[in-house]
């Protein structure tokens, strides 16, 4: 008994899923973007950023060390028309001249099965950091997940307006703001 307890244990030992090395994925940023949306004068708006970078560390043996970090180039905030986009990008609300990048970093992700994740971090807007949590699966397509140099993640949130000190107009415009972020980036062990 003790010489089959000894040989499964240096099974386990030599095993090489158990020193899995973490995995690292550059965002490939023409293939990422970000969607705002929220309610404004009785209808919808929307918004969205592009020219997010960073990176994200998977480590399939210990999801304590999994991380997400990204950038996301302000200036680049397109609305539905023109006007909108100069007031979004002026002081009223992210005050791209002086504030020229938003940025969220994560502090767990928590792998809660089947491709789902939740991910906790901080969203740096303007001056202002907050605490967000993120609803994210990952790709479904199964030739997709086959294929590990390349990830696809979708991620969604809403957060307030105010907590961001952006609540001008409050009359008209709601105070949530509904975030998809899709994300797809590619393994730095790619060739």
């Amino acid at each position: 008994m003790l010489r089959i307890l000894l040989k499964i244990t240096l099974g386990l030992m030599i095993s090489p899923w158990l020193y899995a090395a973490p995995e690292i994925y550059s965002v490939l940023t023409p293939q990422t973007a970000i969607e705002l949306s929220w309610h404004a004068f009785g209808g919808t708006s929307q918004a969205h950023l592009d020219g997010v970078t960073g990176s994200l560390l998977l480590d399939a043996g210990n999801d304590m060390h999994d991380s997400i970090s990204v950038r996301i180039p302000a200036a680049t905030l397109q609305a539905s028309n023109s006007l909108l986009t100069y007031q979004l990008q002026g002081g009223l609300f992210f005050d791209t001249a002086h504030y020229p990048s938003l940025s969220f970093t994560s502090s767990r992700v928590v792998a809660e099965g089947l491709g789902h994740y939740r991910i906790f971090g901080l969203l740096q807007v303007k001056n202002v950091r907050r605490a967000v949590v993120l609803e994210a699966n990952m790709d479904g397509d199964p030739a997709a997940a086959a294929d590990k140099s390349f990830i696809s993640l979708r991620a969604t949130t809403v957060i307030s307006r105010a907590a961001f000190n952006m609540d001008k107009f409050e009359a008209v415009v709601d105070d949530r703001i509904s975030i998809e972020i899709k994300i797809r980036a590619r393994s730095s062990q790619a060739g």
